[in-house]
């Protein structure tokens, strides 16, 4: 893979920081961004913090912008941001619903749009999208962020049909339980507890989600395209 430009939402910390890092330590130039100001710990001079709301279509525009006024056109696309709001169904209030749907899935979709034109364009590109083992196997608690994350699936499928003639591929990544900010408040017991359904008995790292999405922006990965790739440790199989 040639040095190119990765665009990455919601990079600010967790996965979406860990497969910038991959990225600009690799050589390509990545724009990470996050719904508020934030820098990347690390000093590689790859990596360019924006803030972008990806629910706000204006938002997006400036960004495509800025985007173009520096001559910096995304070859590959990484819709990583999202929320989460759980609560039981019957207790789901409309906002729990409605900002889960706008950022997880809505916000995957203005992101796309507005960058894909240029993939089409050049006849290239590589569009990746950070679904989760919860919109595969369903979730208690999570009506709202697995049904984001289900539409993902749909919506990975359909545009690697459509675009596939133009070389791009389009592919998610269903991580399962990941060591990052959301699960740091666990205890060991609550650890040993979630880790029984697994058959690796562990979490998973950042890393793994990483190296994964960098193998599906290589050329080795060329003819893969409209899937969805679990990376749970064996939590779901189907």
């Amino acid at each position: 893979m040639s040095e190119e430009v990765v665009f990455i939402s919601g990079a600010s910390r967790g996965i979406g920081t860990a497969i910038a890092e991959h990225f600009a330590n690799k050589g390509h130039k990545v724009i990470g961004t996050s719904r508020s100001n934030f820098t990347f710990d690390s000093d590689n001079s790859n990596l360019i913090p924006l803030s972008l709301d990806i629910t706000n279509r204006d938002s997006v525009n400036e960004c495509m912008n800025y985007l173009k006024e520096n001559n910096l056109t995304p070859s590959i696309l990484i819709n990583n941001a999202g929320i989460t709001s759980d609560q039981l169904f019957l207790r789901m209030k409309d906002e729990d619903w409605d900002n889960v749907i706008a950022t997880n899935l809505t916000g995957t979709f203005n992101l796309t749009k507005a960058l894909i034109k240029g993939m089409i364009k050049n006849r290239y590109g590589r569009i990746i999208n950070i679904s989760s083992v919860s919109g595969l196997m369903g979730n208690p608690g999570q009506v709202n962020y697995s049904s984001a994350k289900a539409g993902l699936s749909g919506f990975t499928k359909s545009l690697a049909k459509e675009v596939g003639s133009r070389g791009i591929t389009v592919n998610s990544i269903a991580p399962g339980f990941i060591e990052t900010d959301m699960t740091s408040y666990l205890d060991e017991n609550a650890k040993e507890k979630l880790t029984q359904d697994i058959p690796l008995k562990r979490l998973g790292s950042v890393n793994d989600i990483a190296e994964l999405a960098i193998f599906l922006a290589s050329d080795e990965s060329s003819y893969i395209t409209g899937q969805t790739i679990s990376v749970d440790g064996g939590l779901f199989m189907y």
